[in-house]
């Protein structure tokens, strides 16, 4: 039984990961019974109706999030993901909601946040299911609709079901996920009542390193203009950067930054705004623990009314305390809002999830790693026992929030094989 053939799925498995990122699921505006948008409802419709064609027991509760059911033990045990995307932004080489397959990588936003791997999560349930496998746990396939902006679907799902105590989330890095760090966004607002510029803007999620930013009604110096990356765009001053998940900020390249950089020069009160947020001034980022530094990313910014708006994602490590990163912000002289905030995840690295993740982990690849801490926030903090467990593999590129975002041939394959194992060693 632990050693299931799984190549018999992988076909079909990478068919319906493509029929998943067809759907444009992006949060969009509510509509009546489809609450982050048609996109979504009909994505995580079309995922649910899959897995009763696979004889599954499913529930959707009322297109926040759905579930898959797997078993009737006493106990339960969640696998949890996400159908949601982050917006596809521009630059794609392969259309992102095409679902193409190209030198050996299926391409499309989902691919690997998240849609991929809750397809490749349910064709694992399928295989236990198909080999006779009884679990000795309820195992509930969880899928959300609103992970990337604000967790709506979680809390629906608390207030009309109930959700386990334990359990996994292939929505991280691999070997497992020991510790997660704090999450805080919030929205500061800088008044600039003679702004060199009659509107600025740019960035597209709070979660998303800002690709593009742009002001418009500003003169144009060119000297430097090329020392801070930026140019003359049909009469607006425009700055480019490079998307990645506000997590990891170093692996992107932020537009509002270089944009912010080049007004420094000429406005005293942008030069310390940029000081601020881009410099640490204040020194936020010496904040650090065993789990890692704490990362400050500006992503979105907008001038109104003579205040500029920016909402920054700060990702603090997991033995601190909210209060910790708040306190400092309270002296940096300008008003905020609190618009995000999780709490860290922390779990004992020689405790019954974690080793059994890392055995099966190690059995699958034949490499022996120490469990890890991401800054990343994944549903695994909706438990109170949880993990994030792949599908990210070490060493290898990630494009996630990124342009064209893919989960390689085979990656689907090794997934299919570890999940199912971890599946069946934890609810056996």
């Amino acid at each position: 039984m632990k050693n299931i053939d799984t190549k018999q799925y992988f076909s079909a498995c990478v068919t319906s990961i493509a029929d998943m990122v067809k759907f444009d699921s992006a949060q969009a505006p509510a509509l009546p019974g489809m609450p982050f948008g048609k996109g979504a409802a009909d994505c995580l419709c079309a995922f649910l109706n899959l897995a009763r064609n696979m004889g599954f027991a499913t529930r959707n509760y009322d297109n926040y999030v759905g579930e898959v059911i797997f078993g009737d033990g006493a106990e339960e045990f969640a696998v949890l993901a996400h159908l949601d995307v982050v917006p596809a932004g521009d630059g794609w080489t392969h259309p992102p909601f095409a679902g193409e397959i190209a030198d050996g990588k299926l391409y499309g936003r989902g691919t690997m946040d998240d849609k991929g791997p809750a397809v490749i999560a349910l064709y694992c349930m399928k295989a236990l299911k198909d080999a006779g496998f009884i679990p000795s746990r309820k195992i509930k396939l969880i899928v959300g609709c609103n992970e990337e902006n604000g967790w709506a679907c979680i809390d629906h799902y608390n207030e009309v079901a109930h959700m386990p105590e334990i359990g996994f989330s292939p929505d991280a890095d691999f070997p497992a996920i020991y510790a997660e760090k704090g999450i805080l966004q919030f929205r500061m607002d800088f008044p600039l009542p003679n702004a060199p510029f009659t509107a600025l803007y740019g960035g597209e999620r709070p979660n998303m390193v800002c690709a593009y930013a742009a002001a418009e009604g500003a003169a144009f110096d060119e000297t430097v203009a090329k020392k801070c990356g930026v140019a003359s765009e049909s009469g607006k001053i425009a700055a480019r950067g490079r998307a990645a998940h506000a997590s990891t900020p170093g692996e992107g390249e932020n537009a509002l930054g270089k944009l912010l950089a080049y007004f420094a020069n000429f406005d005293e009160r942008i030069a310390q705004i940029y000081a601020l947020l881009f410099e640490d001034s204040f020194g936020l980022k010496e904040m650090k623990d065993e789990t890692g530094g704490l990362t400050m990313s500006p992503d979105i910014a907008n001038y109104a009314d003579g205040i500029l708006s920016i909402t920054v994602d700060i990702r603090y490590p997991a033995t601190k305390k909210r209060e910790d990163v708040t306190a400092v912000l309270d002296t940096f002289g300008a008003p905020y809002v609190l618009l995000h905030c999780q709490e860290p995840l922390y779990n004992d690295k020689n405790g019954f999830l974690i080793a059994a993740l890392q055995k099966v982990y190690a059995e699958k690849t034949g490499r022996r790693e120490e469990a890890i801490a991401i800054g990343g926030g994944t549903y695994a903090r909706a438990l109170k026992n949880g993990a994030g467990f792949g599908p990210q593999f070490p060493n290898e590129p990630s494009t996630i929030h990124q342009k064209d975002e893919y989960i390689s041939l085979e990656n689907v394959q090794k997934l299919l094989d570890i999940y199912t194992a971890a599946i069946y060693e934890l609810t056996k």
